[in-house]
């Protein structure tokens, strides 16, 4: 399953600002247990598909795992050794803005400390930093 979409408006898009915080999508909405990011940042369609895969390697059938974030920016990239000039790159991978506060990944079905160690699994995986969340701790 690879996390790229299916089509998109724009072939390539402008890099725009990363900073603030998650305005939407910094609650827990369809898992008990889940990993919130604590910084702003990009994480690309290679990342979390391996992070999807350590999750469900750990968990192995039991419950079900909910990936909040989409990479749909693509990033473009020169060739190497290119002159200056000359337009715009061509796109290279494909990421997904994520904000201070945002809800990563949830999970729900199984028992609490198999979820911990599956989701610092996946949050090694990251390339930011990240708190297990659930929604006893979200609710008090």
């Amino acid at each position: 399953m690879a996390f790229i979409p299916k089509r998109v408006k724009y072939r390539k898009a402008q890099r725009r600002n990363r900073a603030g915080l998650a305005t939407r999508g910094y609650l827990m909405n369809f898992g008990e247990f889940g990993i919130q990011s604590l910084e702003n940042g990009w994480i690309t369609n290679t990342q979390l598909e391996a992070a999807r895969v350590a999750l469900t390697r750990h968990i192995r059938r039991g419950g079900r795992v909910y990936m909040r974030v989409f990479p749909d920016k693509p990033v473009t990239k020169k060739p190497a050794e290119t002159r200056m000039g000359k337009g715009k790159g061509m796109p290279e991978f494909w990421v997904a803005v994520v904000r201070r506060g945002k809800v990563l990944i949830e999970m729900e079905g199984i028992p609490e400390e198999l979820a911990r160690t599956a989701l610092r699994l996946a949050a090694v995986k990251l390339p930011l930093r990240t708190r297990f969340i659930s929604r006893s701790t979200m609710a008090g």
